[in-house]
């Protein structure tokens, strides 16, 4: 991996060393409005905090006062931010319809450098306030636009106390929390009980209602939040509180309903995984317990790690600066951990390529032995040891593996080996017996030589059989073995022969052995 990396910068490297250093020319500074007003929303943005935190003196830099002289700026200028303010803060208004881009909305029927904050007014007249996109010396912001600043006064005479007020105590009315009267989050609190029971009710109902769809109970409670959610969207706009406690509420309730809508995702993805797991063989414990498992916990968090992105961005956040770190944060993890990734793909590999399963018994290299448990990470195996042997998956994927298990019937492939003497008519009548054997025998399958001589061997005549036994047991497999090589010594004997049995022969010479001869003996 080192080298790869160093080589794919060794172009880099060499190009650094041959070029001769160019400085880059430096580019000008964007300078930034230390106000926040280069985009509509913006604007009207930190206008608001300005304003709730007090400031108005900052508060009027948000509006078009060049065409007054200092003094009228500084005289009346605080008086028709404050006044913008109830004006904001008091009416339906909606900051997420401004603009975030620096040009506006060039899609209004606007001019280029103008943009609409709303328009405001009750019982037939009403008064449209808009931005302005001006040059203040090298810095395009946006501002009130003078023409709107006129008309804040007249505006603001139109703001009117709901009906109801006038009958509520004036301590709820006047004191504010969050520049918002008391009485409206008091409402919206007891709304928000109420809601909570209510949608209970009718998310029970409903799942009830259409119960014969199976695993609706599941989803109670993703439709139980998704009606609170919209129940409290609903009085949120009878009871509306100031614009940015306002943009707060929505912005933590459009959230809610993308995380209600993942959580009925999760719910979903869950009957799935167990419907899956309802129909799948006994003995792929590895999908059960390892694979499965993994899968629906990496959907489920792709689920709600799009839910949020999709929100976030619908705020006007860049959210590729947050999947690229997402990126970086896994290839150094990737790196890091090279072995558990590659025994993770190892197992997921036999998994689902399945070669063998748990309770297989297989070959794997040159050994054998009993699939216990594939894991993850390595799959272990009990040995005719009886002891456990654990192969990581990056190597037990890559062994040529011989699954005895998957057998459909096992093969039956002795080799007879006559004695040297055995004569052609006792041949013949060896082969006649063991092919009739076979054929009759009804757990056996034969071709149509499954008995025939083979060749002849130093010390003795080779006959092959060639059979398969109908069964996958070996168990039973090997008491049918038993009983035909009962029968075929039965044949042999009957044929009057037996079977060779090598016997050596060792010859010592004696040489240089004077052996007596008979005669006379010398006196």
């Amino acid at each position: 991996m080192r080298t790869i990396v160093l080589l794919s910068l060794l172009p880099g490297i060499l190009s650094a060393q041959i070029l001769p250093a160019q400085t880059p020319s430096p580019s000008p500074p964007q300078q930034k409005d230390l106000f926040g007003r280069e985009t509509p929303q913006g604007a009207i943005y930190q206008f608001l905090e300005a304003c709730h935190a007090r400031n108005y003196t900052k508060a009027q830099r948000y509006l078009d006062l060049r065409n007054m002289s200092p003094a009228a700026q500084a005289k009346n200028g605080p008086e028709l931010a404050r006044q913008l303010e109830d004006l904001l803060d008091d009416t339906p208004f909606d900051i997420t319809t401004l603009s975030r881009n620096p040009e506006g909305d060039l899609a209004d029927n606007l001019a280029a450098n103008q943009e609409r904050i709303g328009i405001f007014g009750t019982g037939g007249q009403s008064i449209e306030l808009q931005l302005e996109r001006v040059q203040l010396g090298n810095l395009k912001v946006w501002l009130v636009s003078a023409a709107s600043v006129s008309l804040i006064p007249k505006a603001h005479q139109l703001i009117h106390e709901m009906p109801f007020e006038s009958k509520l105590p004036q301590a709820l009315v006047t004191t504010e929390l969050f520049d918002t009267p008391v009485w409206r989050w008091i409402a919206l609190i007891l709304a928000g009980v109420v809601i909570r029971f209510a949608a209970d009710a009718l998310s029970w109902a409903l799942t009830t209602a259409i119960r014969p769809f199976p695993g609706m109970a599941h989803f109670r409670g993703p439709l139980r939040a998704l009606i609170a959610i919209a129940a409290f969207r609903a009085v949120l706009e009878m009871v509306p509180t100031a614009t940015l406690s306002r943009l707060f509420l929505e912005r933590t309730l459009g959230m809610l309903l993308s995380l209600a809508f993942a959580w009925a995702g999760a719910v979903a993805i869950d009957l799935i995984i167990a419907r899956w797991h309802s129909r799948l063989d006994p003995r792929m414990q590895a999908v059960s317990y390892s694979v499965l498992p993994l899968f629906k916990q990496v959907f489920k968090v792709l689920v709600f790690l799009i839910a949020v992105l999709s929100v976030v961005s619908a705020w006007g956040y860049n959210t590729s600066t947050i999947l690229a770190g997402l990126g970086v944060g896994g290839l150094a993890v990737a790196l890091a951990a090279q072995k558990t990734i590659e025994n993770l793909f190892g197992g997921i590999s036999v998994i689902g390529d399945r070669p063998v399963l748990v309770g297989d018994f297989c070959r794997f290299g040159d050994r054998v032995g009993t699939v216990a448990n594939i894991g993850l990470r390595s799959t272990r195996i009990r040995t005719l040891d009886r002891t456990i042997v654990s192969i990581p998956n990056g190597q037990f994927s890559a062994m040529e593996l011989e699954n005895f298990s998957v057998r459909d019937k096992m093969w039956f492939h002795p080799t007879l080996s006559l004695r040297r003497d055995t004569t052609s008519d006792q041949i013949s009548k060896v082969l006649s017996s063991v092919e009739e054997l076979l054929k009759h025998h009804p757990k056996v399958e034969v071709g149509s030589l499954p008995v025939r001589l083979i060749g002849f061997g130093q010390y003795s005549l080779n006959v092959e059989v060639f059979a398969y036994v109908s069964t996958p047991d070996f168990d039973e497999f090997l008491t049918l073995q038993q009983e035909l090589l009962i029968k075929i010594l039965h044949a042999v004997e009957d044929a009057g022969t037996a079977f060779a049995i090598p016997v050596q022969e060792s010859v010592q010479s004696h040489q240089d052995t004077k052996v007596p001869q008979p005669g006379p003996q010398p006196a």
